[in-house]
């Protein structure tokens, strides 16, 4: 077994990324949980703290101007874009909640297509885009059609002629299989329904390409692979080509073309901003912003490499030690099909993750049976894979 550990070792020398695991406060512990909540970046205290005691305290209101608060939804926007593959100008922060967000982007998809009477999503899509999606259809008068996976491109192409929007993401949050963006979206673009992805389980870990791809609309939190802590505000993205039409639902004050004008009519402002609502959630913004920082430095490319690295070489480990328990995995064995995260199928699976967070090894389980493992690629290393690999089969199995 010590060939593992070396090998482990080895991979850490090889690949600069690994220093990034300095910049992470992660308490000694194993975070294979990025797809759910990571550890803060060193430093965040700082960070706060400059904004609080060197602005905040001293000019109070007048920081929104004199230190650039008003321009940061668009500045943490831009930072998420470039992990997306987006030009600057169409990904915002708009002081939202995910659920918040996700609705305002699907009701507009929606305000795009009135002709149409069906909203389409996946059966297998997070419970938060089916519950918004039903709202959606109720308030809007539309049908709901509820499809498999399997099902799901193939009612893009027999019924798209119906389907106002079609909401997807490219990462299964159970399995961590993909959806491939780029064909999906290009049906919806054939059948002239407007595209609406999920990101949550893919930014900061998986190219998106949503301009390459020509994506309408996508949505994300900021708390999972992107790191900005919990309950971190969400984005929005918008392609360009919409920003003229897209009617948003939600018309805050900071989405007006002139917000200190007071109007009581809402004109929306040009571009990207007339997603913005409310007052921007500045400590948010400001932990948000920090936890871009080595991620955006890094590039998505190399971040998609190390965490399929990561991932491939725990399966390795798992194989090494317990040929049967990869017999349990339910997502993709090949790599280039899985998102940030896979899973397998155990018997008490909740019990299990307690067990390993007694050891140190923090994953996250998923009813009924799974058990789910997060590589999130700067602040876990190769080496702690080879321990956590053998914390699960003795846990598992009861035997080093």
């Amino acid at each position: 077994m010590r060939e593992g550990l070396d090998e482990a070792e080895r991979r850490d020398i090889q690949d600069p990324l690994s220093e990034c695991i300095h910049e992470f406060f992660t308490g000694g512990l194993v975070h294979l949980n990025g797809n759910s909540l990571g550890p803060p970046r060193a430093g965040l205290l700082d960070e706060l703290g400059r904004v609080v005691d060197g602005q905040w305290a001293p000019r109070q209101v007048q920081g929104w101007f004199a230190d650039g608060w008003l321009d940061l939804p668009r500045t943490v926007g831009d930072a998420i874009g470039e992990l997306l593959g987006a030009r600057p100008g169409q990904t915002v922060v708009a002081g939202e909640t995910t659920s918040t967000t996700l609705f305002n982007a699907v009701t507009a998809a929606c305000r795009l297509r009135e002709d149409r009477p069906v909203l389409l999503i996946e059966a297998g899509a997070f419970p938060t885009d089916l519950y918004v999606a039903r709202s959606v259809a109720r308030l809007l008068g539309r049908r709901l059609l509820v499809e498999p996976t399997a099902g799901f491109d193939e009612a893009l192409r027999t019924r798209g002629s119906q389907i106002a929007a079609a909401i997807a993401a490219p990462v299964d949050f159970r399995t961590g299989e993909l959806r491939e963006i780029g064909p999906t979206t290009a049906l919806c673009r054939a059948a002239g329904a407007v595209s609406v992805w999920d990101l949550s389980h893919a930014a900061g870990v998986l190219p998106t390409d949503v301009d390459d791809n020509r994506v309408d609309l996508a949505v994300g939190c900021g708390y999972k692979y992107l790191g900005g802590g919990p309950g971190a505000p969400a984005y929005l993205y918008a392609a360009e080509r919409l920003h003229s039409a897209v009617d948003l639902p939600l018309s805050g004050w900071h989405g007006h073309a002139a917000p200190f004008e007071m109007s009581p009519d809402f004109v929306p402002a040009k571009g990207i901003d007339r997603a913005r609502t409310g007052t921007p959630p500045l400590l948010g913004l400001v932990a948000l912003h920090h936890a871009l920082g080595p991620l955006t430095r890094a590039g998505i490319e190399a971040l998609s490499r190390r965490s399929r690295s990561l991932s491939d070489f725990f399966l390795a480990c798992v194989g090494e030690r317990s040929p049967g328990l990869l017999a349990r995995l339910v997502s993709p064995r090949d790599a280039s099909r899985r998102g940030g995260h896979l899973a397998l199928s155990v018997p008490d699976a909740a019990k299990v993750e307690h067990e390993l967070a007694e050891r140190g090894l923090l994953l996250d389980s998923r009813p009924p049976d799974l058990i789910r493992i997060a590589f999130a690629p700067l602040y876990v290393s190769h080496v702690q894979v080879w321990h956590a690999a053998r914390e699960l089969v003795h846990v598992l199995e009861g035997s080093r």
